[in-house]
């Protein structure tokens, strides 16, 4: 692997408290504990990215491999599925013979939809199928605990599809989680809500609160307020808005706060994580104390190696990967001991996206997805290699 300075200068930086506040704390303590010690120098922990791409055009850091799972127009090998075109927000399933599932949106319009791929203890694929067709614009979504996948389409009238993942089907829609350009959402199972983004430049940061936890069918829509307070920083005060349309364009639009193009979510140890394109920001924000902060900002480091935020994602050692979408086609990663540094890139993909970043139940292996590649089809990879697999 060669040294550049320059590449180091934009690819290995640190990053610190902004605004005058900690980052992410977290009802667990983890962050909190981490964000005490001052910044360190240094690379990330898997050290520099090759200078070269491997055959399937992905710079890695030392010890990890790649493969191809699918190409878009082309089946899937060792199936008769063909797989979707423009795959975009993923996630993986655990299954009871030890092997698991990574479903797939699709962001085209129209028959968007979302496909599962299907894959043994010994990360073979076995099978992949469709589980949602006939919706549109299939951006980002999440999983659930108890299991389902949530679809989210991103235009006006976009709804949150509900789907099971292990086998062919129709998913349902979920009308009560909002009529709007959806993009991501996440579950925290500890405080039983469900929280979603809004991809447009006057989007909100939205929270569901189950009638009857954890049904989907009735509840609760709320917009996020932030209140600011010089003693205990940015806090998040929850305003009810109807599930028709976008908190936007509702009467009580004024008491809601905007989030600039809400893209990825994901909640993980009693933290959501989030992200927004205009601004380029990951933010955290913690149910139990309402607190929410700003963990990366790109436009707080000149050259900063993490832009055109989009999908994210944790690893097992709680480890925040973030896809960018354009930029230099980058997965970077946030680590708790303040780094900002990136993981991959995929090489002579210049009109494409990142997107659907998720690791295997036992997180040693990563999916996503070149969403146009080279030639306007996507490209779903698998990398394997020495992840981290439990908090340092």
């Amino acid at each position: 692997m060669g040294d550049n300075g320059g590449m180091h200068r934009r690819h290995f930086l640190r990053f610190g408290a902004l605004g005058g506040g900690t980052l992410a704390l977290g009802s667990l303590g983890f962050w909190r504990n981490v964000y005490a010690a001052p910044p360190t120098p240094g690379i990330g922990p898997y050290g520099a990215m090759a200078d070269v791409a491997d055959a399937n055009g992905l710079r890695l850091p030392r010890g990890f491999t790649s493969r191809v799972i699918a190409r878009s127009g082309d089946v899937v090998p060792g199936t008769d599925y063909v797989w979707h075109m423009a795959p975009d927000g993923g996630a993986c399933f655990a299954q009871p013979d030890g092997g698991w599932i990574y479903a797939s949106n699709s962001e085209v319009s129209p028959d968007g939809g979302v496909s599962s791929v299907r894959f043994d203890a010994k990360g073979q694929v076995t099978g992949a199928w469709r589980i949602l067709a006939g919706t549109h614009l299939n951006c980002a979504g999440g999983p659930t605990p108890w299991g389902t996948w949530l679809s989210c389409e991103e235009h006006r009238q976009g709804l949150v599809w509900e789907c099971d993942p292990t086998k062919p089907g129709q998913g349902v829609a979920r009308p009560m989680l909002g009529a709007f350009v959806h993009e991501a959402a996440a579950v925290d199972e500890l405080g039983r809500h469900l929280y979603l983004t809004e991809d447009t430049p006057t989007g909100r940061f939205y929270r569901f609160t189950s009638a009857k936890w954890p049904s989907l069918e009735e509840g609760t829509l709320e917009a996020a307020q932030v209140i600011s307070d010089a003693r205990s920083g940015a806090r998040v005060r929850w305003v009810p808005v109807s599930p028709l349309t976008s908190a936007a364009q509702q009467a009580n639009a004024k008491e809601t706060t905007v989030f600039a193009g809400g893209e990825g979510c994901w909640s993980e140890g009693g933290i959501v994580y989030f992200t927004t394109k205009h601004d380029n920001r990951v933010w955290a924000y913690t149910p139990l104390t309402h607190r929410l902060e700003v963990l990366y900002d790109a436009a707080t480091y000149p050259g900063a190696p993490l832009r055109g935020v989009d999908n994210l994602t944790l690893s097992k050692a709680r480890e925040v990967f973030v896809c960018e979408d354009g930029d230099d086609m980058q997965l970077c990663l946030l680590t708790p001991d303040r780094k900002v540094t990136p993981f991959l890139q995929v090489v002579g993909h210049p009109r494409s996206e990142l997107a659907g970043a998720a690791f295997s139940p036992d997180g040693k292996r990563l999916y996503l997805s070149s969403q146009r590649g080279t030639d306007g089809r996507g490209v779903t990879y698998e990398v394997s290699g020495p992840f981290r697999t439990r908090p340092a």
